[in-house]
Protein backbone atom coordinates (compact mmCIF):
# COMPACT_ATOMS: atom_id res chain seq x y z
CA UNK A 1 0.00 0.00 0.00
CA UNK A 2 2.06 2.89 -1.44
CA UNK A 3 0.57 6.76 0.03
CA UNK A 4 1.95 9.29 -2.45
CA UNK A 5 3.48 11.53 1.17
CA UNK A 6 3.87 15.25 0.16
CA UNK A 7 5.24 18.12 2.08
CA UNK A 8 2.78 20.01 3.94
CA UNK A 9 3.24 23.29 6.20
CA UNK A 10 1.99 23.53 9.78
CA UNK A 11 -0.43 26.16 8.27
CA UNK A 12 -2.21 23.17 6.89
CA UNK A 13 -1.34 21.09 9.41
CA UNK A 14 -2.95 23.45 12.56
CA UNK A 15 -6.42 23.26 10.70
CA UNK A 16 -6.68 19.73 11.31
CA UNK A 17 -7.05 19.56 15.04
CA UNK A 18 -10.79 18.09 15.99
CA UNK A 19 -12.19 14.82 15.58
CA UNK A 20 -13.45 15.06 12.19
CA UNK A 21 -10.05 15.58 11.36
CA UNK A 22 -6.83 14.98 13.21
CA UNK A 23 -3.17 14.84 12.05
CA UNK A 24 0.05 16.47 13.80
CA UNK A 25 3.91 16.10 13.30
CA UNK A 26 5.95 13.44 14.62
CA UNK A 27 9.90 14.25 13.47
CA UNK A 28 9.08 15.58 10.78
CA UNK A 29 6.49 13.30 9.38
CA UNK A 30 3.01 14.12 9.28
CA UNK A 31 0.26 12.02 9.89
CA UNK A 32 -3.42 11.58 10.10
CA UNK A 33 -4.93 9.51 13.07
CA UNK A 34 -8.60 10.43 12.81
CA UNK A 35 -9.38 6.65 11.70
CA UNK A 36 -7.02 5.52 14.87
CA UNK A 37 -8.69 7.88 17.73
CA UNK A 38 -11.30 4.98 18.84
CA UNK A 39 -8.19 2.46 18.63
CA UNK A 40 -5.38 4.35 20.32
CA UNK A 41 -4.37 2.75 23.67
CA UNK A 42 -4.14 5.98 25.43
CA UNK A 43 -7.55 6.95 24.17
CA UNK A 44 -8.49 9.70 21.89
CA UNK A 45 -8.00 12.50 24.31
CA UNK A 46 -4.07 12.32 24.18
CA UNK A 47 -4.41 12.41 20.69
CA UNK A 48 -6.41 15.31 20.49
CA UNK A 49 -4.58 17.28 23.08
CA UNK A 50 -1.71 16.77 20.18
CA UNK A 51 -4.23 18.02 16.84
CA UNK A 52 -2.73 20.22 14.51
CA UNK A 53 0.87 20.71 16.36
CA UNK A 54 4.27 18.90 16.87
CA UNK A 55 3.63 15.97 19.19
CA UNK A 56 7.50 14.72 18.67
CA UNK A 57 8.37 15.26 22.47
CA UNK A 58 5.05 13.96 23.84
CA UNK A 59 5.11 10.85 21.30
CA UNK A 60 8.99 10.54 22.77
CA UNK A 61 8.15 10.66 26.37
CA UNK A 62 5.92 8.04 26.25
CA UNK A 63 8.10 5.29 25.18
CA UNK A 64 6.01 3.75 22.50
CA UNK A 65 6.75 0.24 21.26
CA UNK A 66 8.30 -1.09 18.13
CA UNK A 67 4.73 -2.15 17.22
CA UNK A 68 3.20 1.13 17.75
CA UNK A 69 6.19 2.70 15.48
CA UNK A 70 5.98 0.18 13.19
CA UNK A 71 1.87 0.86 12.65
CA UNK A 72 2.54 4.58 12.60
CA UNK A 73 3.35 4.38 8.41
CA UNK A 74 -0.30 3.79 8.04
CA UNK A 75 -1.28 6.94 8.95
CA UNK A 76 1.43 9.09 7.03
CA UNK A 77 0.18 11.37 4.92
CA UNK A 78 3.37 13.50 4.33
CA UNK A 79 6.33 15.64 5.41
CA UNK A 80 6.77 18.82 6.64
CA UNK A 81 8.29 21.92 4.74
CA UNK A 82 11.59 21.44 4.81
CA UNK A 83 11.92 25.43 5.87
CA UNK A 84 9.70 24.16 8.78
CA UNK A 85 11.82 21.23 9.94
CA UNK A 86 13.73 20.69 13.32
CA UNK A 87 16.09 18.28 14.92
CA UNK A 88 14.57 15.19 15.40
CA UNK A 89 14.45 13.83 18.96
CA UNK A 90 15.83 10.23 19.66
CA UNK A 91 13.92 7.73 20.00
CA UNK A 92 13.29 6.04 23.64
CA UNK A 93 14.44 2.50 23.78
CA UNK A 94 11.95 0.92 26.05
CA UNK A 95 13.51 -2.56 25.64
CA UNK A 96 17.43 -1.71 27.27
CA UNK A 97 18.29 -3.52 30.17
CA UNK A 98 21.07 -2.43 31.83
CA UNK A 99 23.66 -5.08 32.74
CA UNK A 100 26.75 -4.80 35.22
CA UNK A 101 29.61 -4.71 33.77
CA UNK A 102 32.85 -6.43 35.50
CA UNK A 103 33.86 -2.76 36.44
CA UNK A 104 30.63 -2.52 38.14
CA UNK A 105 30.39 -2.40 42.35
CA UNK A 106 29.24 -5.01 44.36
CA UNK A 107 26.48 -3.51 44.98
CA UNK A 108 24.31 -6.26 43.46
CA UNK A 109 25.65 -9.12 45.79
CA UNK A 110 24.61 -6.67 48.77
CA UNK A 111 21.30 -6.29 47.00
CA UNK A 112 20.45 -10.24 47.87
CA UNK A 113 23.18 -11.12 50.75
CA UNK A 114 21.77 -8.64 53.49
CA UNK A 115 17.86 -9.32 52.74
CA UNK A 116 19.00 -13.57 52.95
CA UNK A 117 21.25 -12.43 55.98
CA UNK A 118 18.34 -10.60 57.63
CA UNK A 119 15.87 -13.49 56.87
CA UNK A 120 17.77 -16.44 58.78
CA UNK A 121 18.41 -14.21 61.59
CA UNK A 122 14.29 -13.26 61.91
CA UNK A 123 14.33 -17.06 61.29
CA UNK A 124 16.28 -18.13 64.55
CA UNK A 125 15.24 -15.85 66.48
CA UNK A 126 11.44 -16.88 65.92
CA UNK A 127 12.49 -20.47 66.57
CA UNK A 128 14.35 -19.51 70.12
CA UNK A 129 11.50 -17.85 71.57
CA UNK A 130 8.28 -19.17 70.69
CA UNK A 131 9.72 -22.35 69.56
CA UNK A 132 11.57 -23.61 73.48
Amino acid sequence: MSKECKELSFEEIKQHNDRQSTWFVINNDVYDVTTFLNEHPGGEEVLLEHAGKNATEAFEDVGHSTDARERMAEFKIGTLVAAERTADIPKKNTTEWSVPGPDAPESSLKSWIIPVALGLVATVAYRLFFMS
